[in-house]
């Protein structure tokens, strides 16, 4: 298997455990210095382990009320020992998917090689404005 589907798989699973509501599943495969900027705030981004994990319990909540995250294009470039990933996403309840079926959460994330796996060190979201 190459260092790109090793990623490509990464991804996939973790857009799984986001769409299953799975806190340890979302958090596998996440340096301990992780960076992350989402669509809510802080705007300054969320920074660490601890607060990437404090964040998706709100966002499961959100999710159990019917909302969708299904994974629709992802595109995965690795060197030797950095990589990343650029994908779209569906992500919204059946009313906001209704009103805009093409709105995609944009997702971006730097991965780094640590002690011989790939980890996720930078993650963004964000929705086009409009």
């Amino acid at each position: 298997m190459t260092d790109d589907d090793l990623i490509r798989e990464l991804v996939e699973r973790w857009a799984r455990a986001v769409h299953a509501g799975d806190l340890d599943g979302v958090l596998a495969d996440h340096a301990a210095d992780i960076v992350m900027f989402d669509v809510p705030p802080p705007d300054d981004g969320v920074r660490g382990i601890d607060a990437y994990r404090d964040c998706w319990p709100p966002f499961f909540e959100w999710q159990r009320q019917g909302a969708v995250f299904d994974l629709v294009e992802l595109d995965v470039v690795a060197g030797a020992d950095v990589a990343y990933a650029h994908a779209l996403l569906r992500c919204g309840t059946p009313e906001e998917l209704a009103k805009e079926p093409d709105r995609r959460l944009r997702l971006t994330l730097g991965l780094r090689r640590e002690a011989g796996r790939w980890v996720v060190a930078h993650e963004h979201h964000s929705f086009p404005l409009g």
